[in-house]
């Protein structure tokens, strides 16, 4: 056994110093081909969108640059805007993102005219929670924190331009245009009319013959309606004011003290500002007229209503507003030019106000191919002759 054993050492030693390759390692590789997906920008909408009003003329509630609050259609004019924060994304790299824009277009979707640019805000950094109005999705995937890389903020800012470059309906929305010419536009479209025309129409005449001076005498009933651009859905806040009247032919007139037929007991001229037409309304007691017809003294006095009016509208009507008479009838404001104090006492009705509206009427609208009826009543002074046809009644609406 022992004689046995030594020889296999000895062969095993013998083989350990053999030469050969069994130590030798070799090996084989494969390349690696990566593409990442082109991916298509995101845009949300955050909670943010606002519409201002335009610098050229303030409404009842909303001054120049503010929220045009009373504007509850839509239909836009000249000067005005709407404006969005959006959130958009490309989860290649942010710089992807060619450019964020406003667009205008006749049907929804991407590739409709870029009207305006909107403006990064690259104030964000990493980690920051994602404003949760922006609902930011990508199919099941709810993205909860800011990524710099990938994503930022803008401010979209759209203007009503003139009516000779937009006017119809369009949608506007916001859209993300990537650098490989992938787009994306938010869900949220607006449908918009811009610069509807807006118009009156005026059907009847105010016609007062052979009245008796000293008594009182009713027109016809004249209807004033809104001739706004059909299918514009533009809403008119109704206004009227006027002037004194005159005879314009050199016929000796006078009534009762002057060649003038006065409209209403106008405050600006008993405050000794002047005669002429000054602007802005003046705000009358109740229709007088009765009162001092019935009062011989009176009737030879200047200073006195000898113009009124009475309007229904549905169910609203001028009886029972603030400064109506017994009847029903409402002296009219002094003014040629439409201002804000139209606001506080012109409007043709008043009464019922809209809660929380600072001063809408509801009675006071009209919808497109709506009318008010109206009807003048004439309380004309002793002595009184002459043709007084020379003065105007003014019907004004506002799109509210």
């Amino acid at each position: 056994m022992k004689t046995i054993y030594g020889i296999l050492v000895m062969a095993l030693l013998a083989l350990s110093v053999i030469p050969g390759a069994l130590a030798v390692s070799i090996g084989s590789g494969i390349g690696l081909d990566i593409t990442p997906e082109q991916f298509a920008p995101r845009i949300w909408m955050c909670d943010s969108r606002i519409v201002l009003e335009d610098p050229v003329e303030a409404g009842r509630i909303s001054n120049a640059g503010t929220m045009l609050v009373e504007r509850v259609n839509n239909y836009a004019f000249e000067g005005e805007q709407i404006q969005w924060r959006v959130l958009a994304m490309d989860k290649n790299k942010i710089e992807e993102i060619q450019e964020v824009v406003g667009t205008i277009g006749p049907t929804q979707g991407t590739g409709n005219d870029i009207e305006v640019e909107c403006v990064r805000e690259n104030a964000h950094t990493d980690g920051e929670a994602l404003e949760a109005s922006c609902n930011a999705r990508i199919l099941e995937e709810q993205l909860t924190e800011f990524d710099a890389e990938t994503m930022d903020y803008y401010t979209c800012t759209f203007t009503v331009e003139t009516p000779a470059s937009m006017h119809g309906e369009y949608f506007i929305t916001g859209e993300a245009i990537g650098t490989d010419g992938q787009s994306a536009i938010m869900d949220e479209n607006e449908y918009w009319f811009l610069n509807p025309v807006i118009a009156l129409s005026i059907d009847g005449d105010m016609t007062f013959s052979d009245v008796r001076p000293g008594s009182i005498a009713y027109s016809s009933t004249m209807l004033v309606g809104n001739d706004a651009e059909a299918g514009s859905g533009v809403l008119l806040d109704m206004f009227i004011s006027g002037t004194d009247f005159y005879d314009p032919a050199s016929s000796g007139a006078r009534c009762p003290t002057t060649n003038h037929l006065k409209l209403s007991l106008n405050l600006r001229e008993q405050a000794a500002l002047g005669a002429g037409i000054l602007p802005g309304a003046t705000f009358s007691t109740d229709c007088d007229i009765d009162t001092w017809i019935n009062t011989p003294a009176e009737r030879s006095v200047d200073n006195h209503d000898h113009l009124c009016y009475y309007a229904t509208s549905g169910a609203y009507g001028t009886a029972g507003n603030a400064n109506a008479d017994a009847e029903g009838y409402k002296p009219i404001v002094y003014s040629n030019e439409f201002t804000r104090d139209f606001y506080r006492d012109a409007e043709i009705i008043q009464g019922i106000e809209v809660p929380g509206s600072n001063g809408f009427y509801p009675g006071n609208f009209l919808t497109p191919g709506a009318e008010i009826a109206i009807t003048f009543k004439l309380g004309l002074p002793e002595p009184c002759v002459g043709d007084f046809s020379e003065g105007q009644i003014y019907f004004w609406g506002e799109a509210i």
